[in-house]
This record gives C-alpha cells, sequence and structure tokens, in this order.
C-alpha cells in the first residue's frame, strides 16, 4: 500500500483514507442475485462499518446508494444496524461528504430489501413455468 501526494483531489484523499482505515477495495456485498453491489472500500473494525465511495464525475451524488449497502452488508452478515456504529463517505472533486444514517432507514432498507427480492424470485419463477 502506497499512500499519495496529500492533496486536496477526491483520488488523493480516498485513497490515503482508504490505507489509513485499512480497508478492503472492491468488495461485493452480496444478499441475493438480485441485491448485491460492489463497494469502493469497506472496514468492518470494532463494531464501526466503514464505507467509502470514490466518485469521478461531477453529477450529483447520494448517500442511498451506500445506506443500501450497508444493509446489504447486514443481510448479508446477520448483524442488526442497531448494534453497530456506521460511516460512509463519498469522496468527489474536493469534497468529503460524511453520514451516519439512522439504525430505524437501514432496517427499512433491509426489509424492503427481503421484500422486493422475494416479490422477484416469485416472478421468475412465474415466467419459468
Amino acid at each position: 500500500n502506497v499512500k499519495l501526494a496529500n492533496t486536496k483531489t477526491a483520488l488523493n484523499r480516498y485513497v490515503n483514507d482508504a490505507i489509513g482505515f485499512r480497508m478492503q477495495p472492491e468488495q461485493v456485498l452480496y444478499y441475493s442475485e438480485n441485491a448485491f453491489g460492489t463497494a469502493d472500500a469497506i472496514s468492518f473494525r470494532k463494531n464501526l462499518l466503514r464505507i467509502h465511495d470514490l466518485k469521478t464525475g461531477v453529477s450529483p451524488v447520494y448517500m442511498k446508494q451506500l445506506e443500501i449497502y450497508v444493509a446489504y452488508f447486514c443481510l448479508e452478515y446477520d448483524i442488526s444496524p442497531k448494534i453497530i456504529d456506521v460511516e460512509l463517505r463519498i469522496y468527489q472533486l474536493e469534497e468529503t461528504m460524511i453520514h451516519k444514517p439512522d439504525p430505524a432507514w437501514i432496517l427499512e432498507l433491509m426489509e424492503k430489501t427481503v421484500r422486493f427480492d422475494k416479490r422477484i424470485q416469485q416472478k421468475k419463477l412465474e415466467q419459468e413455468a
């Protein structure tokens, strides 16, 4: 792991933070074949889940993608979001957005994921019949 120059660019901040927090890059989060994604960088240590995302474009960004990743993580590893701490970061241009999601919202996303996954599976079975 080689840190980059300490500049304000999103890439350098993202890489240096990922190394500093000893994060795993490009980690697949998998609940089902219908509900999965790849976190740019993730770590889970001492009851703290960190998920970081690098955005290279200029389009508006939203934390919802990372909140969904938290839901997938909790579903995959059977962890309640109420018993862990979570910090989400998006790196874009010269800004780092930091967000601590509400565990109740993550639980809602988890419930939606399970419900919609069941519906999708049901539709797939109906189409095969």
